[in-house]
């Protein structure tokens, strides 16, 4: 029991600064944050930031990775008779806000919020530290598929390359989108979508 609680009690304060740190790079640019402020941010000391994380960057992208492990663990816990996509459509909407409230998640985001995190998405420090940690999702969830289903091999591994697609593609079109849209709601739309076999849309 304890031990549980520590982990969960880990488990919040490593959201807590990986937030933080998408939170202050927004408002100021990733050059005008340091981790200090990112510490204060998240009620933490400097020390703890550095048992989490060794950079600002490694911060920001753990949100992809804590994101994954968390639908990972929802999609274990999830019914054995329900079906696949069922059980990752639940899966995704109970863990695509991770512990953020506002900016876009539940309704449409405002543009001061996306113009900054246009900008924080250009850092190149920052997209190398969001393709390890892309990988490393798909990793987890690709086993989360396997011990699902009872395979191994090509099928887990596409199942989470699709999932992996429709979080990127909800991902630039919920930056681009005029007027901008909730990332609820087209998390929403894609899998319906997916669900569905991408049937090619009518023809107007």
């Amino acid at each position: 029991m304890a031990e549980g609680l520590r982990e969960r009690k880990k488990q919040e304060t490593r959201i807590a600064l990986s937030w933080a740190a998408v939170r202050l790079t927004v408002e100021r640019g990733l050059a005008n944050v340091k981790i200090e402020d990112i510490a204060a941010e998240a009620g933490v000391s400097l020390r703890t930031f550095r048992n989490y994380f060794s950079s600002k960057a490694e911060a920001i992208a753990a949100r992809e990775v804590d994101r994954s492990l968390w639908v990972a663990a929802e999609l274990r816990a999830r019914p054995s008779d329900e079906p696949l996509w069922t059980a990752i459509r639940a899966s995704i909407e109970s863990g695509f806000a991770l512990g953020e409230t506002g900016h876009g998640g539940e309704q449409p985001p405002d543009e001061r919020w996306l113009a900054g995190i246009r900008l924080m998405v250009t850092e190149p420090s920052l997209q190398g530290e969001m393709a390890r940690a892309s990988a490393a999702a798909g990793a987890e969830f690709a086993d989360a598929v396997a011990e699902r289903t009872g395979t191994h091999g090509l099928y887990p591994r596409l199942v989470a390359e699709v999932v992996g697609s429709i979080r990127a593609a909800t991902t630039a079109e919920w930056l681009r989108a005029d007027p901008p849209r909730s990332m609820a709601d087209l998390l929403s739309e894609a899998l319906d979508l997916v669900s569905a076999g991408l049937p090619a849309p009518e023809k107007h």
